[in-house]
């Protein structure tokens, strides 16, 4: 069996190394090339230094690359700072499922849908102005406000808070499952410690371990993030990661070697800073240490636990209110400002499927479930293998496994898509399922990873004792009882699929359109009323395929204890 196992291993990971870590260091190596004057395509064969050169001399280029950096770190610190003081308040209070049942609705929501939905909020013309007008405000008319689009990032920065906020918590929330919390804080308040110090001083340090990785991962993504910097960032100058998409799809091919020396340069960038991050977490650490000599104890962190779990319970507040507000203009036909709500109704937008969100929707749908198969399929390949070998993921696997989410999507895709044209790959469904399953099969390895390790190996040595060969333990056995995790991990994969801009315009050369693409067209200067049709179902396609995983294993086990919860007499 050990040595199927190193078999079927050796294939998964040839499988992976071939189509998923090949192709983004292939990207990343074209996108190089370019940057340094190495272009066949346009002519450009020698390596020189004038794309670099041009980049600097781009209108905006040092205020795009201070907007990234600022907006980047600023959204990873409070997201960090307010999910931890949150975690500090409700723990003890609310058990993990019912966070992660109340955070489904917002970690469900992509990008681009939650964005549009924020935007319908703080616009001058939006909920939040029309709330308060004119009986607070005296507004009868919008106010001439930078609440959109302002040159200080505020409105990005709120829009990756109300994201990544959400997604924290849920890892946190994960994490202290792991950890003798009660217990801990027990001793440290017979000692003497305030319940805030005993959280900085005893439990952070053990959490930290277990969300490190996540926390690189919104590092990562808020310094690189497209659609939501589109919807919501500066516009001229905008965010590096936006000039750099405008650049590569622009007419004029004389920005191709500067975009790509730009696209470079955000690898770069995203690499510095997670650099940046582990010497940060080494001085913390240090710093910690001589905290924690000198001792002390008190109530003096009581006050920023309140502050810091008050900004992440107004941040979920404002986005279950930007799925209202999507909600309310997919359906609203007058609503003059400054009326609270829509003074007539109608379902025109949506009895009209013809007007185009039918096709996107099913192109989003059939790509999603494609990816999502495919990902699904490899993860559980890989997983299988490593039970035969009886071997656990290498450092190097876990890696390759968590390489897309940490290199910016703008670095490598433009390459890939030139590694894709020079082999015959020509842009299509088959391309951008391709670049889809880079970014879904991570997550739904690592959301498998864990229920699939942690099964019951007495079921299966019972069914080897029975006789049943590995491939009948794993029909038989496994999948039946794994089904739960493993439709979640479908579901998760999924939404992701349906969130990916950037790999959908790269790869399908425009030609393709989902959800995600025609809503952050679309919202540029469209009626919000298809807009917010196309948003409501760029946010109901993924929260759908979460009550599916939610409600078919109940039906499909309902006879069985232990796989529904129950058993019927």
């Amino acid at each position: 069996m050990r040595a199927e196992g190193r078999v079927l291993r050796g294939v998964v990971l040839a499988l992976a190394l071939g189509g998923l870590a090949a192709p983004i260091l292939a990207g990343l190596w074209e996108t190089t090339r370019a940057g340094f004057g190495v272009l066949p395509a346009i002519g450009a064969h020698s390596f020189s230094f004038d794309p670099w050169r041009q980049l600097l001399a781009l209108p905006g280029f040092a205020t795009s690359l201070r907007l990234t950096l600022w907006a980047g770190f600023v959204a990873t610190a409070l997201a960090l700072v307010l999910s931890t003081g949150f975690c500090a308040l409700v723990h003890g209070r609310m058990r993990p499922s019912a966070g992660a049942r109340l955070l489904a609705p917002l970690l469900a929501t992509p990008h681009a849908a939650m964005a549009i939905g924020v935007a319908f909020l703080i616009a001058p013309t939006g909920w939040f102005a029309r709330l308060f007008s004119p009986w607070l405000t005296g507004w009868q008319v919008p106010p001439d406000l930078f609440t959109l689009h302002d040159p200080w990032g505020g409105a990005l920065i709120l829009g990756l808070l109300v994201k990544e906020v959400p997604f924290l918590l849920l890892v946190m929330l994960a994490a202290l499952g792991q950890l003798p919390v009660a217990r801990q804080m027990a001793a440290g308040r017979a000692l003497g410690y305030g319940r805030g110090l005993v959280w900085a001083k005893v439990i952070v340090p053990q959490m930290w371990p277990l969300i490190r990785l996540p926390v690189l991962i919104v590092l990562a993504f808020s310094l690189s993030v497209v659609d939501m910097a589109i919807l919501l960032g500066p516009s001229n100058p905008p965010t590096l990661a936006v000039a750099v998409t405008r650049w590569f799809t622009s007419p004029d091919t004389r920005l191709i070697l500067p975009a790509s020396a730009a696209a470079s340069l955000q690898t770069v960038l995203v690499a510095v800073a997670i650099g940046g991050f582990w010497l940060a977490q080494k001085a913390v650490a240090w710093l910690g240490r001589w905290w924690l000599r000198r001792g002390g104890r008190g109530v003096s962190a009581e006050p920023w636990i309140m502050v810091a779990s008050g900004g992440a319970m107004v941040l979920l507040a404002v986005g279950f209110a930007a799925l209202v507000a999507l909600a309310l203009w997919s359906v609203a036909w007058r609503w003059p400002f400054p009326a609270s709500l829509p003074e007539s109704w109608s379902l025109k937008v949506w009895a009209n499927p013809a007007g185009g969100w039918a096709r996107a929707a099913g192109e989003t749908l059939l790509i999603g479930a494609a990816s999502t198969a495919l990902a699904l399929g490899l993860a559980i390949g890989w997983l299988e293998a490593d039970d035969r070998a009886r071997r656990g993921t290498a450092a190097w696997a876990g890696v390759l496994i968590v390489l897309p989410l940490l290199v910016p999507q703008i670095g490598f895709l433009y390459g890939l898509n030139v590694v894709f044209l020079r082999v015959g790959f020509s842009a299509g469904h088959g391309t951008v399922i391709w670049a889809h399953l880079l970014f879904t099969f991570p997550y739904v390895m690592i959301a498998l990873a864990a229920p699939w390790r942690a099964l019951d190996r007495r079921l299966l040595d019972t069914a080897a004792a029975l006789g049943a060969a590995p491939w009948r333990r794993l029909w038989a056995v496994k999948l039946p009882m794994l089904l739960a995790p493993i439709l979640a991990a479908a579901a998760i994969g999924f939404g992701v699929s349906v969130a990916q801009y950037l790999p959908t315009l790269f790869l399908g050369a425009g030609r393709i359109g989902t959800l995600t693409t025609e809503a952050v067209a679309l919202a540029s200067g469209s009626d919000r009323r298809v807009v917010g049709v196309y948003a409501v179902l760029q946010a109901a396609l993924p929260f759908a395929a979460y009550a599916g995983a939610l409600v078919l294993p109940a039906i499909l086990h309902r006879n069985r204890i232990g796989l529904s919860g129950r058993a019927n007499v």
